[in-house]
């Protein structure tokens, strides 16, 4: 059972930058998508990026431009750089990855917290 571990929140200024890792127990190579959702209180869980394993990304509308998706198959991890934040990006960011091998597995991380001050 491969466990996600979600880091790098914490508060920011509106305008500011955070960078989100989500690490591995084990190896990630063989996990077809991994992704970045998000959810802020009273919300529902939204898709914020998500990257295949062939480097494919994608981005929800509300970040395309200011969110950077990426993964370090050697380190076992993947990562959201965020950029020129805004205050309705505050919110708990899960990270999650989707494994096929003839049975779907999917696992989450932990949520790491986001606060943007205006």
């Amino acid at each position: 059972q491969v466990q996600l571990v979600a880091s790098g929140g914490g508060l920011v200024q509106a305008g500011g930058s955070l960078r989100l890792s989500c690490a591995a127990s084990g190896s990630i190579f063989s996990f077809n998508v991994m992704g970045w959702y998000r959810q802020a209180p009273g919300k529902q869980r939204e898709l914020v990026a998500t990257v295949t394993s062939g480097g494919t990304t994608n981005y929800g509308d509300s970040v395309k431009g200011r969110f950077t998706i990426s993964r370090d198959n050697a380190q076992n991890t993947m990562y959201l750089q965020m950029n020129s934040l805004k205050p309705e990006d505050t919110a708990n960011y899960f990270c999650n990855a989707i494994e096929y091998r003839g049975v779907l597995r999917s696992y989450w991380g932990q949520g790491t917290q986001v606060f943007v001050s205006s």
